[in-house]
């Protein structure tokens, strides 16, 4: 018989191989096959057996996922309706090695995967919780300050409730001291049998030392690190192999036979005694590992903290009040209680509430926190501005645009917060290494045991046990799994505080190998502030004034930069807007519709020719004079004649030049797409020494460039702002979206830079090489000490050398190569991009 059921639960390759197997072990069952893409089991069997024994298979093997008739469950993962621990995480949890993908948790614990502690997810609201209390009056909670309405004082703010995270750290730290409390006089205890007439046997005799390292070592062993034998026994029941499991049998093994050797001491042989007729015992090697071990857990714990610190450095960004003005007074209001079309006052060194445009006044405001530029930007009546940043020393109104979770500032948390979660294609190879090096290494301890008891030195059996304790022990792979996420975390941090968001780590590393960059004009190597610098008339039937009046009437309705240009400059000259409508947007050519009952349309050269407009010598002439000049042209067509046209100018932007110098000094070659005119791109191209460009073209064009790119072996990226650019940025291989473009553009994109100049990619190429070149040195940190640790650790030294390695010392190393991760990590810090 075969059916198909659906799996809940799968993330990830792990996930499938382990429920395959659980589901091939039930009696019966003579194959099953799992699909991940489907999240389907197909499962063939000698007889029908019920689906509840599948059922109670998963449960007892992990209990992570469910089995259910096709059509009976979402496949989507549900979030159990669990009350929220307090505190100021979301209560959302993950796991930081990012074991089984996107996958989260709705209680802290341990990942059922590697067995590392759970991280919490940033809670993103930028609002403040704060409520006040009164010092004698613990009862009065208020949200506002102000006094108590019992005893008068004034309120303070409540205490925080600390986040999941510190909360963790905090306990990992207490059971710490704790280890270091009772593991310390073990170790001098069994240090002192090193001193000639060691003072303690005159006090005691060695097997009653021996029995004072037992009843110290039992608060480790069952409280401060009991966690590392629990973990190690569900990776084993499991079969998720991982750093706990090489832990918890190297400390384990040491521990139980110094019980067993003081309980049973006749059972060993003479070369497991003393010259004091006890067995060697080995508490302070077990309980020294399991202390350092547990010293790394907390210095990872705390370093998580410093990972996220981008994100928590951002969230303070944000104010908690702002100033609203209602019918002409100003009200003290929570961020939270703005709405779209409000009227703010924002005054001199008051960071501004919301994303908006300012409706009076001018001001300079400091950009740097979210653009990472240091010079203040001048801003004047309907310049926009962005929550979070810092008004200078004049007071303005503005109106509010995007609110709550729409503003600039919640979409960088937001987006940084993602990305830091997102596994990079590089951490599949460690993950890979990760799946068969703990088996090996269990095979190597096994080998260096054999090894040492059939041919070592005399005590045999004592030197094949310490030393497959040590192979055990430096072994473990906690830095090779640490080495790609401490990297990505500090990295997209790093480049969010230099206006570079990056959507996930895939693009951080496809960047770094991007040879080609394809850039479009508007808005990315220009300014995208167009001006109108002419209107004239083709027909002596329209005056300059009429056929303005046509464009700006017309225009009214589009949103595009080119427009919005047109109809600004129709103010400024009071032109009288007619009557429009059946407005409709061709993208790549231009616009159309009806205006005063007459059959209008404005663009370039194929706008005319789509609408039977013929374009004469002429006028093409008259054009050509200001595109040689890297100004745009647009013809206005009335009932199917062109009667006049408009120039535009778009000033270069400063920074465009320099930026593709340096990236082309990169080895990058720089590409230049645009739908305007030739003569307007030539140029433009000229201006900044660009040799390859492509003028006329159309969203599709610029999609079949990428692809025709791709197809000769390039890595392409993409720069643009517009919704003609999107197909292309969702094509290429690292979409880079200029900040100041559409949200389509943004949301096609896995990069997008702030500011939008074309400095923001030579800042994202940096990061890119930074990061890719940190996580290859983790890699090798991690890699080094197994690589020379495992074979010192078995002995292979020792018959050169005479050289020893000490589980002790395995276990500094192993913890040091943890260390040495997370340090070279958090170098990126400092990393100037």
């Amino acid at each position: 018989m075969k059916h198909t059921y659906h799996i809940h639960g799968m993330t990830c390759n792990g996930c499938r191989n382990h429920v395959e197997q659980t589901l091939s072990k039930v009696e019966g069952v003579t194959n099953a096959i799992v699909n991940l893409e489907k999240a389907e089991a197909t499962i063939e069997m000698e007889s029908h057996i019920p689906i509840e024994k599948f059922q109670e298979a998963l449960k007892t093997n992990g209990g992570q996922y469910s089995i259910h008739q096709n059509g009976e469950h979402h496949r989507t993962h549900d979030k159990k309706k669990v009350e929220k621990p307090n505190g100021k995480g979301t209560g959302t949890f993950y796991c930081p090695m990012h074991c089984e993908g996107d996958k989260t948790y709705d209680r802290p614990g341990d990942c059922p995967v590697c067995g590392m502690d759970l991280v919490e997810e940033v809670n993103l609201a930028t609002t403040s919780d704060t409520q006040y209390t009164c010092p004698m009056h613990p009862e009065i909670i208020k949200d506002e300050p102000g006094s108590c309405p019992i005893c008068g004082m004034d309120l303070v703010p409540m205490e925080p409730d600390l986040s999941a995270e510190e909360k963790t750290y905090k306990k990992l730290l207490k059971k710490f001291w704790i280890a270091v409390a009772f593991t310390l006089p073990i170790f001098i205890i069994a240090m002192s049998e090193m001193l000639p007439n060691n003072p303690l046997y005159d006090i005691l005799e060695l097997k009653y030392w021996n029995w004072i390292q037992f009843a110290l070592s039992i608060p480790v062993v069952f409280y401060a690190t009991w966690m590392f034998f629990e973990r190690a026994y569900r990776s084993i029941k499991t079969w998720n192999l991982n750093m706990f499991t090489l832990i918890g049998i190297g400390a384990g093994v040491a521990w139980l036979f110094s019980v067993f050797g003081m309980l049973v001491p006749d059972f060993f042989p003479d070369q497991f005694k003393t010259e004091a007729g006890t067995v060697h015992v080995y508490f302070e090697a077990a309980t020294v590992i399991l202390t350092l071990v547990l010293l790394g857990q907390v210095q990872e714990a705390r370093a998580h903290s410093k990972t996220n610190s981008a994100v928590k450095e951002l969230l303070k960004l944000a104010p908690n009040k702002a100033v609203k003005v209602v019918d002409g007074e100003e009200q003290e209001v929570a961020i939270d209680e703005i709405e779209l079309g409000d009227i703010l006052r924002v005054k001199p060194g008051d960071k501004i509430p919301v994303d908006g445009v300012i409706t009076e006044g001018e001001t300079s405001i400091d950009e740097s926190m979210i653009t990472g530029e240091p010079i203040p930007v001048n801003k004047s009546v309907d310049d926009k501005v962005s929550s979070g940043t810092i008004n200078g020393n004049q007071s303005f109104l503005m109106k509010a645009e995007k609110v709550g979770s729409d503003t600039l500032l919640s979409q960088i948390i937001q987006m940084v917060n993602d990305a830091s979660r997102s596994r990079a294609p590089i951490q599949k190879l460690a993950d890979t290494v990760s799946g068969y090096f703990v088996p090996i290494v269990v095979i190597i301890a096994v080998v260096t045991f054999a090894v040492w008891a059939i041919w070592g030195r005399e005590p045999a059996y004592v030197y094949a046990l310490v030393n497959a304790i040590a192979v055990l022990i430096i072994a473990c792979p906690c830095a090779l799994g640490l080495a790609t996420p401490m990297s990505v975390m500090v990295g997209v941090g790093k480049g969010a505080q230099n206006g570079v968001l990056i959507k996930n780590a895939e693009a951080l590393e496809k960047m770094d190998k991007v040879d080609t960059l394809i850039v479009d004009k508007t808005g990315t190597i220009t300014e995208g502030k167009p001006t109108v610098e002419k209107v004239g008339s083709f027909d002596n039937g329209f005056t300059e004034n009429e056929v303005l009046q046509y464009i700006v009437s017309l225009n009214s309705q589009s949103e595009h930069p080119l427009a919005e240009a047109t109809v600004k400059y129709g103010k400024e000259q009071n032109a009288e807007f007619l009557k429009a409508d059946g407005f409709n947007a061709v993208t790549g050519k231009g616009v159309e519709g009806k205006v005063n009952g007459n059959e209008v349309a404005l663009g370039n050269a194929k706008m005319m020719e789509q609408v039977n407009a013929t374009l004469t010598e002429a006028m093409e002439n008259e054009a050509q004079s200001y595109q040689k000049q890297g100004k745009t042209v647009s013809y206005l067509a009335i009932n199917g004649k062109v009667t006049g046209y408009v120039v535009i100018g778009d000033k270069i932007k400063e920074t465009s030049a320099k930026a593709i110098k340096d990236l082309q000094n990169k080895g990058i070659a720089v590409i230049m797409l645009t739908g305007d005119n030739h003569d307007t791109a030539k140029a433009v191209a000229d201006e900044l020494n660009l040799a390859d460009f492509q003028a006329s073209m159309l969203p599709e064009n610029k999609l079949q460039e990428v692809e025709k790119l791709q197809e000769q072996g390039k890595v392409v990226a993409m720069a643009g702002d517009g919704i003609n650019d999107a197909p292309a940025l969702a094509k290429s291989d690292v979409g880079i979206a200029m900040g100041t473009g559409t949200d389509v553009a943004i949301e096609s994109a896995a990069i997008t830079l702030v500011k939008g100049d074309l400095h923001g990619i030579v800042k994202a190429r940096n990061l890119s090489d930074a990061v890719m070149r940190n996580i290859k040195q983790n890699l090798f940190f991690a890699m080094i000490y197994n690589t020379l640790g495992i074979p010192i650790a078995a002995g292979l030294l020792y018959p050169f050398f005479g050289i020893l390695l000490s589980p002790m010392i395995a276990a500094l190393a192993m913890s040091f190569s943890s260390v040495s991760v997370i340090a070279n990590s958090l170098r990126l810090k400092s990393k100037n991009i």
